[in-house]
């Protein structure tokens, strides 16, 4: 009896390790410990522990000692253990203090300035030898490197067809002029009543289209300039607050919404079956790699979060089997995961997303789907 329990404990506890495993499996080029260095983003240390980063955060939420992963400094070390079977990370926080000082620097510390000190060191001739003032300024690690994205959270969007050619637009410029700028009038037909008078002017860029139905998604708006309105008619009278670049005749006139974008996105695969294509590349390049901004055709309606993490694949790989005579039936190739990218904003039928990892070049139209 003693042995059949005993062997069935080994069951459970064999089985407990093996699907905990499957759930969160380690790099297996995983090192067991790993001092974090400046530049270093928790994507980037995520991927040295774990065959998949995003899943970091079920790593990291079960350890007493990593409460919040985002205040992880350059200087720490990290440690990895298996506990029970279970891979936990130990961090050990480097001290200010480990730091080399040389004996003979003055060094005058931040509450030095608020509680004042008497002991400054003094040369031979009796003066005051000029003192270093230190200050903590550790800036925690992030976990993309945001610059990559910030011009796509604060001056671009996309907008449905419907409210891009239904808007209010700029129909003349103060003075006759062809353009305008900072402190210069501009009329605009078909503007609506705001809560305040703040509006913003964008112009219509490139259409995203459908590969597969061939319809439009939505249209750019880029981010041209802020006005506030002078007098409300047809048209309207407004005047130009800060400009990005000159207004132009035909500009789009909406009013201005603050939006709030959040920077603390928490990598997590979709809940549902996501396929998505990757309609267009910013920045002027033609292959995608690593930290390169994608929009994908996939939006708040087919249930794209920011955050969500999806697998590239490459798009529908077909070959002829070439020991096959007067066959001229195509062959499709396995899918072969090439990278992955993060959601991180969303519209309506179209998302912005960062790629975070790329083994081969990715092409317009590769497949991006659930992991």
């Amino acid at each position: 009896m003693t042995k059949k329990i005993l062997f069935r404990l080994m069951v459970v506890f064999i089985t407990s390790i093996n699907v905990y495993a499957n759930e969160i499996p380690l790099n297996p080029a995983h090192p067991n410990q790993y001092t974090v260095v400046k530049n270093d983003t928790l994507w980037d240390i995520a991927g040295k522990f774990l065959k998949h980063p995003w899943q970091w955060p079920e790593l990291w939420k079960t350890n007493n000692q990593i409460k919040t992963p985002n205040r992880i400094y350059p200087g720490d070390t990290l440690y990895l253990t298996m506990i029970n079977g279970e891979p936990k990370i130990s961090l050990l926080e480097k001290s200010p203090h480990d730091q080399d000082v040389s004996l003979s620097t003055c060094i005058l510390e931040d509450n030095n300035t608020t509680k004042g000190r008497s002991d400054f060191s003094v040369s031979k001739a009796g003066k005051l030898i000029p003192c270093i003032r230190e200050a903590s300024v550790k800036q925690a690690i992030t976990l993309i490197p945001y610059e990559k994205i910030a011009a796509f959270l604060n001056h671009s969007k996309v907008v449905p067809d419907n409210k891009s050619t239904n808007g209010a637009y700029i129909v003349d410029i103060a003075s006759d002029h062809l353009i305008a700028g900072v402190g210069d009038k501009i009329y605009a037909n078909g503007l609506i009543q705001s809560d305040s008078q703040a509006y913003s002017i964008f112009r219509k860029g490139d259409s995203y289209i459908s590969p597969d139905s061939n319809e439009v998604l939505g249209y750019d708006l880029q981010y041209i300039a802020n006005v506030t309105l002078l007098n409300l008619a047809e048209p309207s009278t407004l005047i130009i607050t800060q400009s990005n670049s000159e207004v132009l005749h035909g500009d789009l006139v909406m009013p201005k919404t603050d939006e709030e974008f959040t920077l603390n996105y928490f990598p997590k695969p979709p809940k549902i079956n996501v396929s998505a294509n990757i309609i267009r590349v910013f920045g002027g390049v033609s292959q995608i790699g690593s930290l390169d901004v994608v929009a994908i055709d996939k939006g708040i309606q087919d249930g794209i979060l920011e955050g969500h993490v999806l697998t590239i694949v490459e798009n529908d790989q077909r070959i002829k089997d070439p020991y096959q005579i007067n066959n001229n039936d195509m062959i499709k190739l396995p899918d072969e995961q090439i990278g992955s990218l993060m959601v991180f904003r969303t519209f309506e039928r179209v998302s912005y997303a960062l790629v975070m990892s790329a083994n081969q070049d990715i092409h317009l139209l590769d497949k991006a789907k659930t992991p």
